[in-house]
């Protein structure tokens, strides 16, 4: 698994190897509980994420440019893997016949076997992640984690604003995926 890490803000430096360790025990615990469908599992040492942590002023141009919406906001996702309508948050599974065509032929790939699969983008805004950990009463990367662990789940199909029921299980997801950082 490649994990590309980009930080283009000055409020603070991120520590790239407790990012890439999140998500890495994020994707391993989704793996090893089965709650990763078995085609993203065979091609596991394939996925690549790309992490941006930015400031106020990009995750705004951001969220203008992608959401229309003319505010700030603590992250975006980005996934470059559709899911059908019909997949469920219950789990993730691949429902999309044309998402299992892809990845299917993606294995019949010989020729290329390091080619990566790119899951998607999360972008972080660093300034409002301070404010909410503040806010919240978190530490910093508790909060970051959090953030990452949501980036992560868009990666993978979940959606809380389609409806009470998808907002549910993600909330739930991601409660799972964060007792895994809690000693």
């Amino acid at each position: 698994m490649e994990i590309t890490i980009k930080n283009n803000q000055r409020l603070m430096r991120v520590n790239q190897r407790r990012v890439k360790q999140i998500l890495k025990r994020s994707l391993q615990y989704l793996k090893d509980s089965g709650k990763l469908d078995s085609l993203f599992v065979a091609h596991y040492p394939l996925l690549e994420i790309s992490v941006f942590f930015v400031n106020d002023r990009k995750m705004r141009e951001l969220n203008l440019q992608y959401r229309e919406k003319d505010k700030t906001t603590d992250v975006l996702s980005f996934p470059q893997i559709a899911f059908s309508n019909k997949r469920q948050a219950s789990g993730i599974k691949v429902q999309s016949s044309k998402l299992k065509k892809r990845l299917s032929a993606f294995s019949l790939q010989a020729f290329d076997s390091r080619r990566m699969m790119l899951l998607g983008d999360i972008v972080i805004n660093i300034p409002q992640a301070k404010r909410q950990a503040k806010e919240h009463g978190f530490a910093f990367y508790e909060e970051v984690a959090w953030l990452l662990i949501h980036g992560l789940l868009h990666l993978l199909g979940y959606d809380h604003e389609k409806n009470k029921y998808q907002a549910k299980k993600m909330r739930e997801m991601e409660k799972q995926l964060l007792s895994c950082f809690k000693s």
